[in-house]
C-alpha cells in the first residue's frame, strides 16, 4: 500500500477519482460508498442492517460516517440507487450529520420523503431525478441507468468526472420479463464499453449462485398451483418492498376467486407509494382492508403479510403467537414464505416456523417450491454484464468476503484486466492507469439506542461481528 497519500485533509485531485467504501464491502447491508474528485466528495447510499439474534443489543446498525462528516463542506450530495433499507435506512439517522442534497428517482424519493417525515427531519433537500436522466453534482456528472431488481426504479449510476467515470451498479438482476416497471437498459449498458470507464463497482450478493437469476414472471404459475391445492386461508409473506411480488399475488388471488389484501404497516405503506407513483397496475383487483380480512370466510382469504424474516413485531410473527388483532390462524391454513432467509435471521425464521406448525398451519418455503426469485445477479448474469461493459477494472462490493472472492473470480474468467477486492476503509485511487490502494481509513459501526440516540459499537463487539461474517 502506497504511503504517498495519507489521510489528512484528503482533498481529491482533479486528475483522479477516489473510491472509499465505508459500508457494504465484506458484508451484506449498511451500504455507504464515497467517491472523490476535484476537491469534492459524493456519497452513494446510506443503508442499515439488523443485529438479529446474534447481536440482540443492536437492533439497527449502520456504517459510521465520521470520515465524511468531518469533511461535509466538501460533500456535494448523496446519491441513492434504490429504496431498500440497506440503501436508504440510515438517511433519517445520518442526514443531520451530513446536511447535503439527496438525489433519487421518484419512487425512491417518495419512500425517503416519508421516512424523513416520520423521523421529524424536515429540512433535507430531496431532488428527484427522472430514470435515465443525467445531473451535475459538484464536479461530477451522474447518469441514472435503469436496471431490474426486486423493487421499482433500481438504478446503476454512471459517475462521471474529468478523470473518467465509474459504473456503480447498485443492486441488480437481468430480468427480461419484469412484472413491474421498465426493463434494464440493455442498449446503454452495452454502449458503456465505448465510455471512459475507469472501473465497475459491482453487486456480489449472488456471486456464489450458479446459472441465471429467474424472472419475477416465473412465479405466477407455481403460486397458482399451490393456491389451487389449498382449501382454507392462504397467507404469503414476502419482502414488503417487492411491489412486483405483491402484484403477482393479487393476480393469483383473482385467478383463484379469492379476496386479496395486505397485512402489516410496511406493506401497506409500500402499496400506497406504488399507487402514488404509478407502479400499482390498474387491472389489479380492489384490495380488502387488512383489518377486515379476518372476518371473511377462510376459503375466501388470500393475503400478503410482513414477517418473512421472523421479525418479532411483524404481522406474521404476531399471528404465529396468536396475538394479531385482526387475523388469527387455524389448523389447515397455509403460509407461503415467498422470500429467502437473509443470513443472520435463520433462528428467528425457524421460531416462526415452529409456532406456525404448532398451530397446525401448513408451510411452504423456497426449498419446497418455486415461490421466490432473487433480485441479484447469479454467476452467468455477472458474466453477461462484464462482457457488455468490458470494464478495465472490477471492484466487487455488496457481499461477504466469500461473495467478493467469487465475484472476483468470475470477473477474471471474463477477461477483466484488473480486479481489486477491497474491504471497508480501503481508500483507492482510480485513473487511466488502473486502481491503486492509497491508505486504510478507520471505519466503525453505529447502533441505535432505545431512546433513539446513536452510539458507536464497541470494538470487541465489532470484532465479533466481523468474525461471524467471515
Amino acid at each position: 500500500m502506497s504511503s504517498e497519500r495519507v489521510p489528512g485533509d484528503l482533498v481529491p485531485a482533479a486528475d483522479e477519482m477516489l473510491f472509499l467504501p465505508l459500508g457494504g464491502a465484506g458484508e451484506i447491508g449498511m451500504n455507504l460508498t464515497l467517491y472523490g474528485h476535484d476537491g469534492a466528495w459524493l456519497a452513494v447510499d446510506l443503508g442499515i442492517t439488523f443485529g438479529g439474534d446474534e447481536f440482540p443489543d443492536h437492533p439497527v446498525l449502520m456504517a459510521d460516517p465520521a470520515f465524511i462528516a468531518h469533511r461535509r463542506e466538501r460533500l456535494a450530495g448523496i446519491l441513492v440507487t434504490h429504496g431498500h433499507e440497506d440503501h436508504i435506512g440510515a438517511l433519517s439517522y445520518l442526514w443531520p450529520r451530513l446536511r447535503c442534497p439527496i438525489y433519487a428517482t421518484p419512487f425512491t424519493a417518495a419512500l425517503i420523503r416519508a421516512k424523513l417525515a416520520r423521523a421529524g427531519v424536515e429540512s433535507a433537500a430531496l431532488i428527484e431525478i427522472a430514470p435515465g436522466d443525467r445531473v451535475a453534482v459538484g464536479p461530477f456528472t451522474v447518469e441514472y441507468i435503469g436496471m431490474t431488481h426486486s423493487i421499482p426504479e433500481p438504478n446503476a449510476l454512471l459517475i462521471g468526472s474529468a478523470a473518467g467515470c465509474v459504473l456503480h451498479t447498485g443492486d441488480w438482476k437481468l430480468d427480461d420479463r419484469p412484472v413491474i416497471g421498465r426493463g434494464y437498459d440493455h442498449r446503454r449498458l452495452h454502449g458503456l464499453r465505448t465510455e471512459p470507464v475507469l472501473a465497475m463497482v459491482c453487486d456480489s450478493t449472488n456471486a456464489v449462485v450458479p446459472g441465471h437469476t429467474g424472472s419475477e414472471a416465473d412465479l405466477f404459475k407455481p403460486l397458482l398451483r399451490l393456491g389451487e391445492q389449498a382449501a382454507q386461508r392462504i397467507l404469503v409473506t414476502s419482502f414488503a418492498s417487492n411491489v412486483a411480488r405483491l402484484a403477482t399475488l393479487a393476480r393469483v388471488s383473482a385467478s383463484l376467486g379469492r379476496r386479496f389484501g395486505v397485512i402489516g404497516q410496511a406493506m401497506e405503506r409500500m402499496v400506497a407509494v406504488a399507487r402514488a407513483t404509478g407502479y400499482w397496475p390498474d387491472d389489479l383487483p380492489a384490495l380488502v382492508d387488512g383489518r377486515h380480512l379476518g372476518h371473511l370466510l377462510r376459503s375466501e382469504v388470500f393475503a400478503a403479510c410482513t414477517g418473512s424474516q421472523g421479525e418479532p413485531n411483524s404481522a406474521l410473527a404476531r399471528m404465529a403467537r396468536d396475538q394479531h388483532p385482526d387475523m388469527l390462524l387455524d389448523p389447515g391454513d397455509l403460509v407461503i414464505f415467498s422470500s429467502r432467509v437473509i443470513p443472520g435471521n435463520e433462528r428467528s425464521v425457524e421460531r416462526t416456523h415452529q409456532r406456525l406448525r404448532a398451530l397446525g398451519v401448513g408451510l411452504v418455503t423456497d426449498r419446497e417450491a418455486l415461490v421466490h426469485v432473487s433480485g441479484h445477479p447469479a454467476q452467468d448474469d455477472l458474466r453477461r454484464i462484464y462482457n457488455w461493459v468490458q470494464p478495465p477494472v472490477v471492484i466487487p462490493v455488496h457481499g461477504t468476503p466469500r461473495h467478493l472472492a467469487a465475484n472476483a473470480e468470475i470477473a477474471r474468467s471474463s477477461h477483466v484486466p484488473e480486479v481489486c477486492v477491497v474491504a471497508n476503509g480501503d481508500l483507492c485511487r482510480l485513473n487511466r492507469s488502473g486502481v491503486q490502494r492509497l491508505a486504510r481509513i478507520a471505519t466503525g459501526r453505529l447502533t441505535v439506542l432505545p431512546d433513539g440516540r446513536l452510539a458507536k459499537v464497541p470494538e470487541d463487539q465489532l470484532r465479533a461481528m466481523r468474525a461471524k461474517v467471515h
